[in-house]
């Protein structure tokens, strides 16, 4: 297997941390096994989370009614992303795997890692209109969720009282995530065989395949990027809707953002 690159998009304050340590085993890993690893610290980097005319070098198209989507397009074609996004960019484009390692806040990433994916992600670098999802710019790439939680895994159930995690993670994945439940309400040994789990993951994650999304061309663009009917008559007799964001108003597909091949 030939050498792949990997970019960590890192959102945790302490050196300290479960998600450091956790960071730390991916960087080890994946580089002994002879991958080139790039981290991208975004505390430490004092990366700006806030979308804003900042990010854009010199003076914009239309200063009455500045429309963030349409004046970084335009910047990143004519070159004048500020240097943060640039450099972010250019870690992206090279990368062949992306993990986003963090502490869950309120049932999404922290604001600053969100800042990375509204700034970094700009329209027509990362999508067009008629590129994305499994005909995106960037559907040859992976990437993955590594995080932990302030809870523990039932109350992520379909029964708990934080809802069902595979909601939750509906609209964020590629490969299914890696998540450590609770490791501030446990032990240091079961710590460590959190830790363990995710190295021997490691070994064969670059190999993975992808959770299950209905393709792009399963949808009609002409009528508001409905289902085509033929992909619903397809479907009508099984028990569980496609996936959890395109359920078909049937029961959610267990486990389907958990796992892989489900």
């Amino acid at each position: 297997m030939a050498a792949k690159k990997v970019l960590v998009v890192y959102a945790h304050q302490s050196a300290g941390s479960f998600n450091a340590a956790a960071k730390d085993a991916a960087v080890e890993v994946l580089g002994t096994q002879g991958c080139t690893v790039d981290v991208s610290d975004l505390y430490a980097l004092k990366f700006k989370a806030t979308a804003t005319a900042e990010d854009i070098v010199g003076e914009v198209k239309n200063q009455d009614h500045f429309r963030y989507a349409e004046e970084t397009k335009l910047a990143w074609k004519e070159g004048k992303l500020s240097e943060d996004i640039v450099e972010e960019q250019r870690k992206l484009t090279q990368a062949d795997l992306v993990i986003f390692q963090f502490p869950m806040y309120w049932f999404s990433v922290p604001g600053i890692m969100k800042g990375w994916i509204d700034r970094v992600l700009t329209s027509g670098y990362a999508f067009t209109q008629e590129k994305r999802y499994s005909q995106g710019i960037f559907k040859d790439k992976k990437a993955m969720l590594s995080f932990t939680t302030g809870s523990n895994e039932s109350m992520f159930s379909a029964n708990g009282i934080n809802g069902d995690m595979n909601v939750t993670l509906w609209p964020l994945q590629v490969l299914a995530p890696q998540i450590f439940w609770a490791p501030s309400h446990v032990k240091a040994e079961a710590r460590g065989t959190m830790l363990g789990g995710w190295r021997t993951r490691l070994q064969g994650l670059l190999l993975e395949a992808p959770l299950s999304f209905t393709p792009s061309d399963s949808f009609d663009g002409a009528e508001g990027f409905q289902l085509k009917p033929e992909v619903q008559e397809k479907h009508e007799g099984q028990e569980f809707g496609l996936t959890v964001g395109t359920h078909q108003g049937k029961r959610l597909p267990p486990n389907s953002q958990i796992r892989a091949g489900v």
